[in-house]
């Protein structure tokens, strides 16, 4: 028997149980919904640039340079906001007319397909901002570490669903979405090693970075303590409360970090 039937059995006893994470979900919609209204309200033009580099000979040198373009310079505040606004519409969504019924019978099957797409979304982009905050501005690699970071949050929809069919907890998806999201941190890593060298990367940046990596964490922990059967975590929807509560904060968390280090406006 895999994880997803502990406890997990008939929509009508889970009936209560589904009513209350319906509120859950409205009030952590509205949550985010203000967090982002706020953001996108108060925040100041900060921006950063993305860039695109090439080789590009040099004919007198008879050498090959490397030249560097900037492509954009995106604000900040507003791509703080997004990320936030992703994870209100998708609560609000699940907790919708249309989608609820939905939503409660993937929970009694042990799978939330909203919450992988919409973590494959949203995560991504929250790395990609905590990326440019490090210095990371080449659009390559940005585009790669969004989906190495998408790739780790659909291998947590692959795990749900593969299990389906499993009588032992089959966890390839898993280590290979652990993988997947350890590299964009490694690579983060290498450009905060490099400035702190220097000593020129801002404090806040430092703390952003630990403090998210272990919110990150905690999303695997919490699928590990859900399929190891550890506990509360038998019951699939314990770890689905466990899962909305890591979103909020882990959101919020970045979104006010970042907002105090280069958006707030002064004067």
């Amino acid at each position: 028997m895999s994880v997803q039937n502990v406890e997990i059995h008939d929509l009508d006893d889970l009936a209560p149980r589904f009513a209350r994470l319906r509120r859950y979900n409205v009030a952590m919609g509205v949550l985010h919904l203000l967090q982002a209204a706020m953001i996108f309200a108060l925040s100041n033009s900060f921006t950063l640039p993305v860039q695109r580099s090439y080789v590009a000979s040099a004919p007198q040198a008879d050498t090959l340079d490397v030249v560097t373009r900037t492509l954009a310079d995106p604000r900040i505040g507003p791509m703080v906001g997004v990320f936030l606004l992703i994870s209100a519409i998708a609560h609000l969504n699940i907790a919708s007319p249309w989608g609820f019924q939905w939503y409660c019978r993937n929970l009694a099957k042990g799978i939330n397909y909203a919450r992988w797409y919409e973590y494959g979304l949203s995560a991504s982009l929250m790395i990609v901002v905590i990326a440019m905050l490090t210095g990371v501005y080449d659009i390559a690699t940005l585009i790669l570490l969004f989906a190495l970071t998408a790739v780790m949050n659909l291998c947590g929809l692959v795990m749900e669903v593969h299990n389906q069919t499993t009588e032992k907890t089959n966890w390839t998806s898993y280590i290979v979405g652990c993988i997947a999201g350890i590299a964009p941190w490694i690579a983060i890593a290498v450009y905060l090693v490099g400035a702190g060298a220097d000593g020129d990367m801002p404090t806040f940046v430092y703390y952003i970075y630990g403090s998210l990596f272990v919110f990150f964490f905690s999303f695997a922990l919490n699928m590990f303590l859900q399929y190891r059967r550890i506990g509360p975590w038998k019951d699939y929807l314990f770890g689905e409360w466990v899962y909305v509560f890591l979103s909020l904060t882990a959101k919020s968390a970045l979104a006010w970090q970042v907002f105090g280090g280069t958006l707030a406006r002064t004067g």
